[in-house]
């Protein structure tokens, strides 16, 4: 390994180190009371040295989104390819992928709803903002290819299969955010999985083309 190649390494291992130690001091404070000097302790760094890395700590908090991004791109990924007897088979599998993202990192996924409808985003480095959006564009444009899939099939009504991926997002995404405000005041309403499986129920019978005339 060339010294070129060992400092890479070396910079990635204590980018991870930064962003592991960040997603601790949120998980306790919060990110509004969270500070880069919480974040540098944790880490067993000092503030300096997470500013080499990170221009802020919205930078640093939307990179958490990264990971998890990634992850959703995989498991839509292999809905996609996967074969089905019904198509009605492939929206129970995408319930399933999505509910998987969510059981992967719950935190981190509620982070990222939040950081999406926020003004965190205008204070993110151009780099940072190019690869939420690419990420993104990547996991609505695949759900976007399974409900064409179904459309040109006759399975599904015919409507834009964009416009299809984006409202199964923001179900997902609200109900994510909905039940969890309701857990934060009592922990024994914890009804998310059940709430899913309706709302993805209610979803699939409202894009067949069965009974509809």
């Amino acid at each position: 390994m060339g010294i070129r190649e060992r400092k890479e390494r070396e910079r990635e291992r204590r980018r991870q180190q930064i962003i592991v130690a960040a997603k601790r001091v949120f998980s306790a404070k919060g990110f509004n009371k969270a500070t880069i000097e919480d974040i540098a302790k944790e880490a067993e760094l000092s503030p300096g040295t997470i500013y080499i890395y990170f221009k802020n700590k919205d930078e640093l908090y939307a990179s958490l989104s990264l990971r998890i991004l990634k992850h959703l791109n995989i498991r839509l990924e292999h809905v996609k390819i996967e074969t089905y007897q019904a198509h009605e088979e492939r929206i129970a599998s995408l319930k399933q992928a999505l509910y998987d993202v969510y059981e992967f990192d719950p935190l981190i996924l509620i982070n990222m709803f939040h950081l999406q409808s926020s003004e965190t985003l205008k204070n993110l480095s151009p780099e940072l903002l190019d690869e939420i959006k690419k990420l993104s564009r990547i996991s609505l444009g695949t759900m976007a290819e399974i409900f064409e899939e179904g459309i040109e099939d006759g399975a599904f009504i015919d409507t834009h299969p964009v416009a299809l991926a984006d409202i199964l997002w923001a179900l997902f995404s609200g109900i994510i955010l909905w039940e969890e405000s309701k857990r934060l005041i009592n922990e024994d309403k914890d009804y998310l999985k059940s709430t899913l499986e309706v709302a993805f129920e209610i979803f699939r019978q409202g894009i067949s083309k069965e009974g509809t005339s």
